[in-house]
């Protein structure tokens, strides 16, 4: 007895998942949302870090300098959020209409932008703060590093994990 499952087209891909494209674009969806909260979280702990900075009464000391870089940041920050709530508005746009790869295909674009946005902001955040408490160069010795490190983990590394799974042969 065949059911509806054994007569739906199986994957052409051999990575051991034997699932349907419709089953593989439910799994990285399931995915791409996990990574949205993830990112989601630290986003909007950001940004409520960077509001609650304008409501402090050292706020007025800043300079103008300053005071446009925390501009930037907020702005940033709510940029961030809007890159990464996107795949979420584009799915419930398209909510039933069987789209749900090119929701996929969308959200991954979309968290790689939002995660090139949320590296600048998490280095502008901590270089502020550096700024603002010690001042001079400080600035420059917190996002170097930072900026570096991040540079490092964020794409250095995933780029010779990437090189040394095609030099295995390995595949998706």
């Amino acid at each position: 007895m065949s059911t509806a499952r054994d007569a739906a087209p199986r994957d052409d891909r051999v990575d051991g998942r034997d699932e349907t494209p419709e089953e593989r674009a439910d799994r990285n969806w399931s995915e791409v949302l996990q990574e949205v909260r993830v990112l989601q979280t630290g986003t909007q702990i950001l940004t409520g870090f960077l509001l609650a900075l304008a409501f402090q009464p050292a706020f007025g000391e800043l300079t103008s300098a300053q005071q446009s870089f925390y501009l930037a940041l907020v702005v940033l920050s709510a940029f961030s959020s809007i890159i990464a709530l996107a795949p979420v508005a584009l799915h419930r746009a398209l909510f039933q209409q069987r789209a749900k790869a090119e929701v996929v295909h969308y959200g991954h674009y979309a968290l790689v932008t939002a995660l090139g946005t949320v590296a600048v902001l998490l280095v502008g955040v901590v270089a502020f703060v550096f700024d603002v408490v010690l001042g001079g160069s400080a600035f420059w010795w917190a996002l170097i590093p930072l900026g570096l490190l991040l540079f490092a983990l964020w794409l250095v590394v995933p780029a010779i994990l990437r090189a040394r799974r095609r030099t295995n042969g390995a595949r998706r």
